[in-house]
């Protein structure tokens, strides 16, 4: 083994130093396999994402108002934006102060109807302090 002084390079030698040492090669592939790895993982999240989303199945959908007309029963007005050939699904849910649902419904809007306003009312197993829309799907 060689020994160097501090002034004149490293204390531990260059690669120079020892010709007996085999050649690093093969990092360009190796760097290579993992990027095609990591971009197949990639490819297959961002399908697994798009395609929970993909074809059109929800129907855009807004709260314009609601009121709780009592300790067991609430109403809701809200819009649904779908095309007049399509059915969609709506689930409406009505919750406490401690966010736990006290009541829900399924609001079914048919074909032919088009985008529209709907009013309704749920009964509720408690006092409810908010009506939201869950979701609104395509059928």
């Amino acid at each position: 083994m060689v020994t160097r002084d501090v002034e004149n390079g490293p204390v531990l030698g260059t690669p120079d130093d020892f010709p007996d040492r085999p050649k690093r090669g093969g990092r360009l592939v190796v760097h290579v396999v993992i990027g095609v790895l990591v971009a197949i993982v990639a490819g297959g999240w961002g399908y697994v994402m798009w395609s929970m989303t993909a074809g059109g199945s929800e129907a855009p959908s807004q709260v314009v108002t609601f009121k709780v007309t009592g300790p067991s029963r609430a109403e809701i007005t809200f819009e649904v934006y779908k095309a007049d050939d399509r059915v969609a699904v709506c689930r409406i849910r009505a919750l406490d102060v401690d966010h736990a649902e006290v009541g829900s419904k399924e609001v079914r809007i048919p074909a032919g109807a088009g985008s529209k306003q709907l009013k309704e009312s749920l009964d509720t197993s408690g006092q409810a302090t908010s009506v939201h829309i869950q979701y609104c799907n395509l059928v």
